[in-house]
């Protein structure tokens, strides 16, 4: 697998291709203080190496001050104010993200991979980035990956969906044992996506915030599933 650091970006971004050409592309948000790096050791764990020519891009989030963390800088995808449905949004900050994972998904286009062969993933906070991005995004993606998240604004995304991915298949999982992002709000979050009429394969685990081998194992089937082999006929 080849590996290497991306600068030309508004985002800088890690890189991992499973094999020459690739000919699909994962966007993997990182969640809140972490960076890029967190997710590259399960690349090998979802594909083999030559197995799918996929291209993994794993972006590191700017670095803001956080309201629930005392406005302490760090790295993170929008402001957060508290972590239940009371609490106040960042809109703007949303908005911001949005337009930096637009311009990645612009660039995997320009390499030659079409919007319909980019699955848009992310955990924790960039599973919520994720989600309001590809909901909104005009041009179909091959799924959404939403791992131990939830849903944001959800007030706003009934007028603000795109009607070219109402179809798309999204991948939710949540740990059953959750401290930061209660399982709760994970359910909540997949039964509005229900009501809105949208496809959600659910899945659940005795786990905190974090993942687990049986979700590894179930995203690697997950993605097989959306972005097939184009080489078999």
């Amino acid at each position: 697998m080849r590996s290497g650091i991306l600068r030309r970006m508004t985002l800088e971004t890690i890189e991992i291709e499973t094999a020459a050409r690739p000919d699909a592309t994962v966007i993997w948000l990182h969640g809140l203080g972490a960076d890029g790096n967190d997710f590259v050791p399960v690349v090998p764990e979802l594909v083999r190496q030559g197995e799918r020519a996929w291209r993994f891009v794993f972006p590191h989030a700017p670095s803001r001050p956080v309201t629930l963390n005392g406005g302490m800088r760090m790295r993170a995808w929008y402001d957060i104010s508290g972590l239940d449905r009371r609490s106040a949004e960042d809109a703007a900050g949303f908005r911001d993200t949005d337009g930096a994972i637009r311009e990645l998904m612009a660039r995997e286009v320009e390499r030659g991979i079409p919007a319909q062969r980019i699955v848009l993933a992310g955990f924790s906070q960039g599973g919520a980035a994720s989600l309001y991005t590809g909901l909104r995004y005009p041009e179909r993606l091959a799924g959404i990956m939403a791992l131990s998240t939830y849903l944001p604004l959800v007030d706003r995304l009934a007028a603000e969906r795109s009607a070219v991915n109402q179809p798309i298949p999204i991948f939710m999982a949540h740990g059953l044992s959750d401290p930061v992002l209660p399982f709760n709000l994970g359910v909540e979050s997949r039964e509005h996506l229900k009501t809105l009429g949208y496809s959600v394969e659910w899945h659940q685990y005795p786990m905190p915030h974090s993942v687990c081998a049986a979700e590894i194992a179930d995203i690697r089937n997950y993605l097989l599933g959306v972005l097939p082999n184009v080489n078999v006929p």
